[in-house]
């Protein structure tokens, strides 16, 4: 009788260490689907129904090209700021076969940072007689030079005229003048954007 119970209590033990070990792999199984399943929800977002959305990052906010495209920056100061008749401008003798002297403008466009430029606008030019001792010099003008000619919003004039190596334009005017007299030229350039520009020079005789 005493063995029969000693055989019954052994098959018990053995069945409690196998109910054991059974309880301990289903554990550690658990442990280890709840420890992947929280590091792949680290790469992902986790927001739960009713949260608040969260805020889109720098790179979220591409479009979808896949690249932001720069803001639009408009250029400033690139402008004809201010026109310039350059000292080589000149009324010479009439030249063989010519009845009347030529006068020679050079003018140059500068852009707010005094760089010379090539830009478009309608030039009009005008002459008029030096009166001296005078505040005002300008006396009565004896010449304009306006019209097509003298239109630089047309590309093909604009080129005619530019002077690449001076970065300027040149214009050869005919004219009724005496060239041993002192005259005033004035240039006045109209721009696109609806400045008036003027410059003035004194023509002196064999300048």
């Amino acid at each position: 009788m005493s063995r029969k119970i000693v055989a019954g209590e052994a098959l018990g033990a053995k069945i409690d260490e196998r109910e054991a070990y059974c309880v301990a792999m289903i554990a550690s199984r658990a442990l280890l689907f709840l420890v992947l399943l929280s590091v792949s929800g680290c790469g992902g977002s986790q927001e739960t129904p009713g949260s608040a959305p969260r805020a889109q990052r720098p790179a979220e906010t591409r479009s979808r090209e896949g690249t932001e495209r720069p803001p639009a920056v408009k250029a400033v100061g690139f402008a004809t700021a201010r026109i310039e008749i350059l000292p080589l401008t000149e009324l010479a003798e009439p030249a063989d076969g010519e009845q009347r002297p030529i006068l020679s403008v050079y003018l140059a466009l500068l852009d707010a940072f005094g760089s010379q430029i090539k830009a478009p606008g309608i030039l009009r030019f005008e002459l008029y007689e030096y009166v001296p001792r005078s505040a005002d010099p300008k006396g009565q003008r004896i010449a304009i030079w306006s019209g097509v000619d003298l239109d630089l919003t047309d590309p093909a004039q604009n080129n005619k005229h530019w002077r690449n190596f001076l970065r300027a334009y040149e214009f050869k005017l005919d004219v009724q003048a005496d060239t041993g007299e002192t005259y005033i030229l004035e240039a006045t350039c109209m721009c696109p954007e609806g400045k008036r520009l003027s410059a003035e020079f004194t023509l002196k005789p064999g300048a």
